[in-house]
């Protein structure tokens, strides 16, 4: 998918998706984008592929190329909507400013991702996107799940507040009366596409009808 096949208002997003509990967050958040016609750079490191092993059926390859075949097929995304790159691809878009999307999302992330980003580590691709992110002063959304959070988490949260990160931890909220765990599933993602700036009909807004 070309930036000429896109239409009008899609998007291009970077996700990452890490080793942090709520994997269903960040699969969610995937097919959202994808049946929103939004082209997806891809991430997934290797704690995340034994997270969603143990947290959801699906049973992803390891290697990026059959990974990028088998989530087209299972989201039913157009060709080439979706890339996925590998933790060592540094000539992919995501690793350079000038190839980079406008908008990087990790969610999950786990604290360990959180600290390499926080310090500049660089020292696989998701972390150097996020740094990428950063350097060229673009939207970063990161979206923590632990619990309880020390101190050391928080103060690299403060940290990357700073430097202009956004901070969206996975703390579903319960004024839209969710019925189902999908309920709270969709209500981070909607945040997660509202700080996007991508439509969403997963949640109204406060203050709007649930009819």
């Amino acid at each position: 998918m070309t930036d000429n096949q896109r239409q009008p208002g899609r998007q291009r997003v970077t996700l990452a998706i890490t080793g942090a509990s709520g994997a269903q967050y960040g699969l969610r958040l995937l097919e959202v984008l994808l049946a929103g016609g939004h082209q997806v750079y891809l991430m997934v490191s290797k704690a995340a592929h034994v997270v969603i092993a143990t947290e959801t059926n699906l049973k992803l390859p390891g290697q990026a190329a059959q990974l990028e075949d088998f989530l087209t097929s299972h989201y039913q995304a157009a060709e080439g909507q979706l890339k996925v790159f590998g933790k060592e691809d540094w000539m992919s878009p995501p690793a350079s400013g000038s190839g980079a999307p406008s908008s990087m999302v990790v969610c999950p992330c786990s604290t360990g991702t959180l600290s390499a980003i926080a310090c500049g580590a660089s020292n696989n691709l998701i972390e150097r996107a996020a740094d990428v992110a950063l350097k060229e002063r673009r939207k970063l959304i990161l979206v923590p799940r632990e619990a309880p959070y020390s101190s050391i988490h928080l103060e690299n949260m403060l940290k990357l507040s700073q430097m202009g990160a956004v901070i969206l931890p996975a703390s579903p909220g319960f004024y839209h009366r969710p019925q189902t765990v999908n309920d709270m599933v969709d209500f981070l993602v909607a945040r997660i596409l509202n700080q996007l700036g991508i439509e969403q009909e997963l949640l109204p807004r406060w203050g709007q009808s649930r009819e």
